[in-house]
């Protein structure tokens, strides 16, 4: 069942540490990694006033929207976490400093700016491990029938960062495999849309959840980033699902893209800045 829609920048209640949508396609996985903005009741709001969980320090502003429309187009199963990235982060890895936010784009977070590593561990072992678990769920599941499914990471960005604004409406990052990001980047492209190629962040990301499930595993994979004032309502959302819809089916036959293929990675050979991360 799908949650229902909310008005934008509405504060959603929480329902648990992720949400599955069961399409039938076993060619394409969606995930949501910063889907939604809720708190579970005992965090209250971290000690910030509910006007920062509308900004997009909380989660992807229109990203939840777009992979629902998206997946429901295609039939596609989709993974969407249920909690505020303020809370934890599910696409950075265990060890990342930016896995639990202090300060976010000028605002200090003053129960995460306290936490213990007890409280830490506490965050990932009832809320990011059951994402990720999800995840993994899935695709084992789909590996054992012989299926290798390619994953499509939903994002958006801020249309301007400290005060610079960012050309691209549009952007795909990805590490050494180009089998989904490469295709992708071209047909955005030639509907003549500014494309980031991994901009305005690197794709690379050592443990992130794209490397996780996708770079580890051989599975080909992107990670898109759509403006958010492109997707910041309704109609937005339904427009770019309607594009992405036409564009992905092609890409998905092409051959090879659902083989095991192991790439390598550039990750680890450094860590993109707290700041710079603050939607990423």
């Amino acid at each position: 069942m799908l949650t229902p829609m909310l008005s934008p920048n509405a504060i959603e209640p929480y329902r648990g540490p992720f949400e599955t949508l069961n399409g039938a396609s076993r060619k394409l996985l969606l995930i949501c990694d910063h889907a939604s903005n809720a708190l579970p009741p005992d965090y209250g709001r971290l000690g910030l006033p509910e006007s920062e969980f509308r900004r997009h320090i909380a989660y992807d502003i229109g990203a939840a929207g777009v992979t629902r429309r998206l997946a429901e187009k295609l039939d596609a199963p989709a993974i969407l976490s249920g909690f505020s990235r303020l809370l934890i982060d599910p696409n950075r890895g265990p060890d990342d400093p930016t896995l639990v936010m202090k300060l976010s784009d000028g605002a200090v977070i003053p129960d995460n700016a306290r936490i213990t590593q007890a409280g830490i561990d506490q965050r990932l072992r009832e809320f990011h491990a059951p994402y990720h678990g999800a995840i993994s769920f899935f695709l084992d599941a789909a590996l054992d029938t012989g299926e290798a499914p390619a994953i499509l990471s939903v994002h958006s960005y801020t249309p301007a960062w400290k005060e610079v604004a960012r050309p691209w409406q549009v952007a795909l990052l990805w590490d050494k495999d180009d089998r989904l990001a490469g295709p992708l980047i071209a047909a955005l492209d030639a509907e003549g849309f500014t494309v980031g190629d991994n901009e305005p962040y690197d794709g690379a990301l050592e443990n992130d959840t794209l490397y996780r499930h996708g770079t580890m595993r051989g599975i080909a994979h992107a990670l898109i980033e759509i403006r958010q004032d492109l997707i910041s309502d309704a109609e937005g959302q339904e427009e770019w699902a309607d594009r992405l819809s036409r564009i992905l089916p092609p890409i998905l036959k092409q051959p090879g893209i659902h083989r095991i293929e192991h790439y390598g990675s550039r990750a680890g050979h450094g860590r993109r800045t707290e700041a710079k991360d603050a939607d990423a």
